[in-house]
């Protein structure tokens, strides 16, 4: 079911609010056709001395892919890799993984999650587990992921099957940050978040943000160094409302720090890309939903401390942000309410 679009903007967002735990903190942003609407509830931390606004940080989790993803058709469109890149051209021949179809994995398929690798890196969870309510891959180095791919096995032809993988994305990070001669956050700052100004957005742990909370216990911040691709950013409210209007019309909001390649990037992501043996055409990193009168983008993420979701429909323009800072329960309500919300705002009215 979508959002009554009878009621108004801010009872909208307020209902996204309320689908959070009642003492977490959330902010709520909307653009819908140039009108944008913030609700923000609660405080940056326990202390309750600061009030949480759009410029607040939190963090991403799994929504970083997309970012990853953008990085990736950016130093594509600048020839600096391919989007049919095989993998076996990137990584020495021992690392490929196990399975006859290995050798034809390619980099887009690490991006559109057809690769066939497995969610985790082999061997994560046993580093895992001391750190399981706090930081799982903290102790996973990105000097284990060739041994980890190495390990793992394919066992469909790349492309034909859909297979959310942690471990791909992050690979590919790793891989453009190898290409780019520097760390995956470095990159990042260079070909995407500077050209597009998102200032708050960051990589690094240590600058200020929110304090994620598991069932009511604050967390410290997510770290994630052998996998940053997968999972590592932090953002505001007010930066991802802008990266996602840059998205739905790449030719008019990035701004005059973001070029050509850039911008054909932002388009990039979004295309299509048909599975070799049918099913829904795929973009890069970004789930996709298409009905006869809309077409919605959207990506979720959690940490062991906090919950997003993002999303944009290009006509009507229309982005939704949704932050709070907390896990998700096992119902999903945040995103779920998020993505009704999104839903509601796209859909045409009626003709006549």
């Amino acid at each position: 079911m979508c959002a009554d679009r009878a009621l108004s903007p801010a009872a909208l967002l307020q209902q996204v609010a309320d689908a959070a735990p009642r003492r977490a903190a959330t902010v709520i942003a909307v653009d819908r056709a140039g009108e944008e609407t913030v609700h923000c509830r609660g405080f940056t931390d326990g202390t309750r001395a600061e009030a949480v606004t759009d410029r607040t940080r939190f963090e991403l989790g799994s929504a970083t892919k997309t970012f990853t993803a953008l990085l990736f058709a950016d130093m594509a469109a600048r020839g600096r890799v391919g989007l049919d890149d095989p993998l076996s051209s990137r990584v020495p021949e021992w690392a490929l993984p196990r399975g006859a179809a290995a050798e034809s994995i390619t980099l887009e398929h690490l991006a559109t999650h057809t690769s066939g690798l497995p969610r985790l890196p082999p061997g994560l969870l046993r580093t895992a587990l001391p750190g399981w309510t706090s930081n799982p891959y903290g102790r996973y180095p990105p000097q284990r992921l060739l041994k980890s791919l190495a390990r793992s096995r394919v066992r469909r032809a790349p492309g034909t099957r859909v297979h959310y993988s942690n471990f791909g994305v992050g690979l590919l990070g790793q891989l453009l940050a190898e290409q780019g001669g520097t760390g995956y956050g470095a990159l990042l700052r260079a070909q995407v978040l500077d050209p597009l100004g998102l200032a708050d957005t960051t990589s690094d742990p240590a600058e200020p943000q929110a304090t994620g909370h598991w069932h009511g216990r604050p967390r410290p911040p997510f770290v994630i160094p052998g996998l940053p691709g997968a999972g590592v950013l932090r953002s505001s409210a007010r930066d991802l409302l802008h990266y996602l209007r840059c998205h739905i019309a790449p030719d008019s909001h990035p701004g005059e720090g973001a070029g050509v390649a850039l911008r054909a990037a932002l388009d990039e992501v979004t295309r299509a890309r048909p599975r070799a043996q049918g099913g829904p055409a795929l973009p890069l990193s970004w789930f996709h939903h298409e009905t006869p009168d809309r077409q919605i983008y959207y990506h979720g993420g959690a940490t062991r401390g906090f919950t997003t979701f993002i999303g944009f429909s290009r006509d009507p323009a229309v982005a939704v942000v949704a932050l709070t800072n907390t896990m998700p329960n096992l119902r999903l309500r945040f995103m779920n309410a998020a993505q009704d919300l999104l839903c509601g705002l796209a859909r045409r009215p009626p003709a006549g």
